[in-house]
């Protein structure tokens, strides 16, 4: 089991999927399942995790699942080669959940960077934080562990969740042997796909600031977006104005999605115009 190669990632069925969620890590996921790297991957559909800031509509979360499916088929992901499985359907992680409850403190739970800003985002006050969306590191610390997983793939904002489950890990095995993996993260390579900011260039993409491309979107829809948010150089007033790259929305975007391959079919000029953006591009892309 030590000597396997094993991933495990997942996504809380809230809503369909977007570009973000491409980005940052459905086509790092293709990327690795077509690798032929890892004895196992696995992909959890966290919908019990996305309950606890989501109690009052299970409906929600039920009818997502097969959405969150849909978009994950859409992109590549290939069931003969991925597992994919539902949170609520493998009774042992609440079990484990359960267990590891008694390693971990509420002042250590507290203390993790991630929980407190979801917990300022989503408007918890201390008085009204459910106790089930507070221990929700400790739920997807016995997911990884469940899977014996070896490799995370985790974005920037969710390594303090990864390292709580280290911690969890190196406890349990302390106090009753060498049992849990300890497992490790992967962080994406290049930058732009580590927080892909919404069409109108803030924050990242959320669909409640309505600034999402969805992966099952129509091209009239991206169309829309695109042409009615995105924007170039905002300082490029005048024509004799120098153009900026940094904080440039759409180059952000072909940072993060776009390939040699793609400039040279849509743009016959490519090159020339390559051998100009690509000193600034590249400081900034890896």
């Amino acid at each position: 089991m030590a000597d396997k190669k094993i991933i495990l990632t997942g996504d809380r069925p809230t809503g369909r999927l977007h570009l973000g969620h491409y980005v940052g890590s459905l086509m790092r996921r293709v990327e690795l399942q077509n690798s032929g790297e890892y004895d196992e991957i696995n992909i959890l559909i966290a919908d019990d995790q996305a309950l606890t800031d989501n109690f009052e509509n299970p409906e929600k979360i039920r009818s997502n699942i097969v959405n969150v499916v849909l978009d994950y088929l859409s992109v590549g992901i290939d069931p003969a080669k991925t597992t994919i499985c539902v949170q609520s359907a493998l009774p042992a992680l609440h079990a484990l959940t359960f267990y590891y409850m008694n390693l971990v403190t509420t002042a250590r739970l507290s203390r993790n960077p991630t929980v407190k800003a979801e917990i300022q985002m989503r408007g918890f006050a201390d008085e009204g934080l459910p106790a089930g969306f507070f221990c929700y590191p400790i739920s997807q610390a016995a997911d990884i562990t469940a899977f014996d997983a070896t490799v995370v793939p985790v974005g920037e904002d969710q390594l303090p969740m990864l390292e709580q489950c280290r911690e969890i890990v190196e406890k349990f095995n302390r106090i009753y042997g060498d049992t849990l993996v300890l497992p490790k993260a992967m962080i994406p390579e290049n930058e732009m796909q580590r927080r892909l900011p919404g069409v109108d260039g803030k924050a990242k993409m959320s669909k409640s600031l309505g600034n999402c491309i969805y992966l099952s979107d129509t091209a009239a829809t991206v169309k829309k977006q695109v042409n009615g948010k995105m924007f170039t150089d905002p300082q490029h007033l005048k024509i004799e104005d120098p153009g900026h790259l940094e904080g440039n929305v759409v180059f952000t975007y072909l940072s993060a999605l776009c390939k040699d391959e793609h400039f040279e079919r849509y743009l016959p000029d490519y090159k020339k115009l390559y051998t100009c953006i690509r000193p600034l591009w590249t400081s900034k892309r890896f």
